[in-house]
C-alpha cells in the first residue's frame, strides 16, 4: 500500500519502531541519571576509630565510608547516620543513609564497600528506600548493650568488648537499680557535662541485666541517649553491685539532675549500639 504520499505503511511501521527504541533508551538513560535513597545497616569494631562522626584529623566510622564511596563511585558523597556513637564504641546494627547520584544495584554496591571498607567495618545491608527516609529523626527507640566480665583474671577473647570488674558484683541489686530508670524521667545527671541538648527528658522503655557465666550484660532501650549516658547508669549500677550505694540512689539521682553526684562513665569498649527501631 502507497500512501498519497508515496510513502509504503512498511516505510511507517519502521519510522515507528525506530521512534520507539529511541524512547526506550532515553527512559534508560533518564532512569540511570536519576538520584537514589539508599540505606546502609552495617556493624563495626570501634576500638580504632573516633567514634562515628567526622572529626578533623581522626579516624572515624563516618570518614571510612565516605572515602569508600569515594573511591567506588568517584564522587564525594556525604553520609548521614542514625546517631553518633563515642570513640571505642561498637554496633552491631548502626543505620546510616545517602544519596546516590545515579541508579546502582544496592546489593552490588554493598559488595563492593565490603570490598573496599577495613575489616572491623561491614555492611550488612544495603538497600533503597524513599527519598524522604531520615535515619535519626524516623527513628521510634533505640537499643544498646553493655558487657561487664566481672571476674579476677582478664579475658584475651573479652578484652576488646568488654568491662573487666574484678570486686564481685550483686546482679539482684544492679536490676532493682536498672528497674528504677523505666519510665520517663530527666537524666541530666547522666549525661556528659558540656553537651548540648534541648531536653534532658528521656522514655526508658525497658532496663534489665542478666548472666552468661562471669559476663553481665545490661540491655537497654529508649527513644533516644544522652551523650555518655548509658555509660553513666552502668557505673552507678556498678558501684550498687559492689555495695558502696543503696540502689535507690538511682531516684535521687534522677531527682536532683547533678552530675557530679554520679560516678565517671564506665569504659566505651564495654557498649555496642545493638538495634535501630523505626
Amino acid at each position: 500500500m502507497v500512501s498519497p504520499f508515496g510513502l509504503t505503511l512498511a516505510h511507517y511501521m519502521k519510522e515507528d519502531a525506530l521512534r520507539n527504541v529511541r524512547h526506550r533508551a532515553a527512559l534508560r538513560r533518564a532512569d540511570n541519571e536519576k538520584s537514589m535513597q539508599i540505606k546502609l545497616t552495617l556493624e563495626y569494631d570501634g576500638t580504632n576509630y573516633s567514634g562515628w562522626q567526622l572529626q578533623s584529623g581522626q579516624d572515624s566510622i563516618q570518614g571510612q565510608l565516605e572515602a569508600a564511596l569515594e573511591k567506588i563511585l568517584a564522587t564525594p558523597l556525604r553520609i548521614h547516620g542514625s546517631g553518633r556513637t563515642d570513640a571505642g564504641v561498637h554496633a552491631r546494627a548502626q543505620v546510616a543513609t545517602f544519596t546516590l547520584p545515579r541508579s546502582f544495584d544496592p546489593l552490588e554496591l554493598g559488595r563492593a564497600l565490603n570490598a573496599t571498607l577495613p575489616p572491623d567495618i561491614v555492611i550488612l545491608k544495603a538497600e533503597l528506600v524513599e527519598d524522604n527516609f531520615d535515619p535519626r529523626r524516623h527513628a521510634i527507640a533505640r537499643v544498646y548493650e553493655y558487657r561487664i566480665l566481672n571476674q579476677q583474671a582478664p579475658s584475651v577473647f573479652e578484652n576488646r568488648y568488654s568491662w573487666l570488674v574484678r570486686d564481685p558484683l550483686d546482679l539482684d541489686r544492679m536490676n532493682e537499680a536498672a528497674s528504677l530508670f523505666v519510665g520517663k524521667h530527666d537524666f541530666a545527671a547522666f549525661r556528659s557535662l558540656g553537651s548540648i541538648v534541648k531536653t534532658t527528658v528521656r522514655h526508658i522503655a525497658s532496663s534489665e541485666w542478666h548472666s552468661e557465666g562471669t559476663l553481665l550484660l545490661y540491655r537497654v532501650e529508649a527513644n533516644s541517649f544522652l551523650r555518655h549516658m548509658v555509660r553513666t547508669m552502668v557505673a552507678t549500677m556498678a558501684e550498687i553491685g559492689r555495695g558502696k550505694l543503696p540502689p535507690r540512689f538511682i531516684e535521687e539521682l534522677l531527682e536532683r539532675g547533678e552530675r557530679s553526684m554520679a560516678p565517671a562513665a564506665a569504659p566505651s569498649r564495654g557498649l555496642f549500639l545493638i538495634e535501630i527501631r523505626y
